[in-house]
């Protein structure tokens, strides 16, 4: 009996012991971004240490961006320097204001937040960092060499990494003409693509190296992931489907090993650091992600995902293409013609909530009947086209 009630209390030390482990207080969240990371990237190219980490987290192979439009004009451009998916991660939400807090700017500057790029191209998105470093002249090497130092000398609860070079080795591979051996081929032998995306992998494990090696590995969650896909020959062009997909690994202090995700979405991204970090969660707006938990050890892995960004992503590129053929059609059938005129006039009723109007989708009230406003003018196209 006495052998008995010591294994059993030898069990519930254990358990404890583990309990405490997984319950481990998480002091930092770091984001390390690969711009540009093909979904399909660490099965065609050589990344030994994103591959090896798969298994010591949470994986979701196609995490969904809203498409990455780039737009230099017009009224986003006036507020935004980068592409949608970033402001959409940062203010965790698809309805952006300027007046919406960034996740930074929830900590700082009672606590510290840094962010370290080798552009200047995310300055919109860098308000609130208490450390911030954007240089163009940094190779993604010298931006883990900074993130290094910053980490030696601060206590960053919130940071976000991000390497440059594989999404603009991705664009001079589209501008190239046919002459070229990556030409409409990322993954070609010899592309700079591949060379920037190993070499994205190496900078990673120099970073993870460090985190070990001072002993904050233990109480630290790291996000690898993208700011949007890329495509198959370069870029990231709104309606291409690989430039909305790029992977997502969490992998740290309480996060889930082994554990695979089917769906994710970049909305949920700042809602879940906060969730993870134990702080409070502000619903932005209707436009606003959640905290998705299915990632931690204890956490709903079989919550239903309502998958918005991919519907989304997919209205807005139904839209373009059946205007376009709206737009064909008009030239033997006029009444067509003012069709399309009234697809942008209230008096025909909804009109769309396309990429143009992107600081225009907080007036649908939530991202529900964003999407069902936008399902009722791709009928009303459908039904165009069908009777003339």
């Amino acid at each position: 009996m006495r052998i008995k009630n010591c294994f059993l209390l030898f069990m519930l030390l254990m358990s404890s012991v583990s309990l405490s482990l997984a319950n481990k207080p998480v002091k930092r969240v770091i984001l390390f971004t690969i711009d540009g990371l093909h979904w399909e990237a660490p099965q065609k190219t050589h990344m030994p240490v994103f591959n090896s980490l798969i298994k010591e987290g949470t994986y979701i192979q196609q995490s969904y961006v809203i498409l990455p439009h780039h737009p230099t004009i017009g009224d986003y451009s006036k507020y935004n320097s980068c592409s949608f998916p970033n402001p959409v991660l940062h203010q965790g939400t698809l309805f952006l204001s300027d007046e919406n807090k960034m996740i930074q700017e929830y900590f700082s500057p009672k606590e510290q937040t840094a962010f370290v790029v080798n552009t200047v191209a995310y300055k919109s998105v860098g308000r609130g960092f208490t450390t911030l470093i954007m240089d163009d002249l940094l190779t993604d090497a010298e931006v883990v060499d900074q993130s290094i130092q910053i980490m030696k000398t601060q206590h960053p609860v919130f940071m976000r990494i991000h390497l440059q070079r594989p999404g603009q080795r991705g664009f001079d591979i589209s501008q190239m003409d046919k002459d070229s051996p990556y030409y409409n081929n990322i993954f070609a032998k010899g592309s700079p693509y591949v060379a920037a995306i190993e070499n994205a992998d190496i900078q990673l494990g120099r970073f993870i190296h460090y985190l070990k090696e001072s002993g904050k590995w233990d109480e630290t969650v790291l996000i690898i992931t993208s700011d949007h896909g890329q495509s198959n020959i370069g870029w990231h062009a709104l309606f291409d489907e690989n430039a909305w997909r790029t992977p997502l690994l969490f992998i740290g202090a309480g996060i889930a090993k082994n554990r695979v995700l089917p769906y994710f979405e970049h909305t949920d991204i700042a809602p879940t650091i906060m969730g993870i970090l134990g702080r409070g969660i502000p619903r932005i707006n209707g436009g606003g992600g959640h905290f998705i938990d299915a990632m931690l050890i204890n956490g709903n892995k079989q919550a239903a995902y309502p998958e918005h960004i991919k519907i989304l992503n997919n209205q807005i590129k139904e839209y373009g293409y059946l205007k376009a053929e709206m737009m064909m059609k008009s030239l033997s059938n006029l009444r067509l013609l003012n069709a399309i005129a009234l697809l942008d006039n209230s008096a025909s009723g909804a009109s769309f909530y396309h990429q143009d109007r992107i600081l225009e989708w907080y007036k649908a009230g939530t991202t529900e009947q964003l999407i069902q406003t936008n399902n009722t003018v791709l009928e009303k196209m459908k039904k165009l086209l069908n009777d003339n």
